[in-house]
């Protein structure tokens, strides 16, 4: 397929998990009736970010995959508006708790989960106490014609993330995310690094990049939106502020980004046999 289109989903999600699926389900509609073909919405969309706190009581919320009600509602979205979803919930297997995303064909299937790979632990954002680290190592998936990877929030930062999801063979990377005010320090704004971080990989791979990030206050935290569509250029497409709820949706000519990425080199000029220290935890 030459051109896809993608959507990225941006909304407040600190009601109650029926609301907030219901309230994902009317953009995933939305995003369709635009003739969207793969929807993201933003990540552990069923309730507020609860990762604000530690609170043992949080871990009944965390269900085995098909059991989970993010999952089930996007299944069946996805199979009566022949959409993909790529789905982003709290996993528990066995004794495991994982924050994962379950990539959802555009028939209702669960293609594979991808859990997490790297965790962050911090004020607001305290990951460690709820999910142990990925096991699943980076995923692609063949999509409605198209080959895409997707990371997860903290993934985002991360160069070989990207990059290796590129050498997978991926065309489009999705980051859902949940991320905004740093309570340690009112002052500190991290919109506009996390943008162009991800942009930095959209042009590093010659490929473009769709982030979906909540807004609205919970607790002492603000999340700050700013999602959006970016081309294999790292180019803004589309994109929204702070405050804005709804949908962005855009049409990507995926053979001219594979001539492009082709014609800048990156990959012909790579060097692996440089790049041994990358592997070392020193």
């Amino acid at each position: 397929m030459t051109n896809i289109t993608v959507a990225a989903l941006q909304l407040e999600l600190n009601a109650s998990e029926a609301e907030n699926i219901e309230a994902v389900s009317d953009l995933v509609a939305h995003a369709a009736d635009k003739g969207a073909n793969i929807i993201l919405p933003p990540e552990l969309f069923e309730g507020p970010y609860f990762c604000r706190v530690e609170d043992e009581a949080l871990f009944a919320t965390a269900l085995p995959t098909n059991e989970h009600p993010s999952v089930r509602a996007m299944a069946k979205l996805a199979r009566q508006l022949g959409v993909a979803i790529p789905t982003s919930f709290f996993e528990r297997d066995g004794p495991h708790h994982y924050n994962s995303l379950a990539m959802i064909s555009p028939d209702g299937e669960i293609m594979g989960v991808y859990r997490k790979s790297h965790i962050p632990d911090g004020p607001g954002y305290e990951e460690k106490y709820y999910f142990r680290p990925g096991n699943t190592g980076f995923k692609v998936w063949n999509v409605c014609g198209a080959r895409i990877g997707v990371g997860i929030c903290w993934d985002q930062w991360y160069p070989e993330c990207a990059r290796a999801m590129a050498l997978m063979g991926a065309e489009l990377l999705f980051y859902p995310t949940a991320i905004g005010s740093e309570p340690y320090d009112a002052n500190l704004d991290t919109s506009r690094m996390w943008r162009r971080a991800m942009q930095g990989h959209a042009v590093s791979n010659c490929m473009p990049v769709i982030a979906s990030n909540r807004i609205g206050a919970e607790g002492d935290q603000t999340f700050y939106g700013h999602s959006f569509i970016a081309n294999e250029w790292g180019d803004l497409i589309l994109d929204y502020g702070a405050g804005e709820a709804g949908v962005l949706v855009a049409t990507l000519d995926l053979d001219q980004a594979r001539r492009h990425r082709a014609g800048m080199g990156f990959f012909r000029d790579r060097r692996p046999d440089l790049y041994r220290r990358l592997a070392e935890d020193l």
